[in-house]
């Protein structure tokens, strides 16, 4: 996963965990806005999340952001 990406999903799952607390799940269409704008980086999240790590639909946002952190 590329570096901005990585540093725009741990702003969203800090966000999340900030307004939810840690029991806040979300899915990689978190990382984005409703209009689909850039297509190439939505697959790049969706590959991260579904082939490489076969993570379910909705994980907990920690979980998604202690992952990415450690270079996952």
């Amino acid at each position: 996963m590329r570096a901005d990406l990585r540093a725009k999903a741990i702003d969203i799952c800090n966000r999340k965990i900030e307004q939810k607390g840690d029991n806040v799940g979300l899915s990689f269409y978190a990382f984005f806005a409703n209009k689909n704008d850039n297509p190439e980086l939505l697959m790049e999240a969706a590959e991260w999340w579904i082939k490489t790590h076969q993570l379910d639909h909705f994980e907990k946002a920690v979980k998604i952001r202690a992952m990415i952190q450690s270079g996952d």
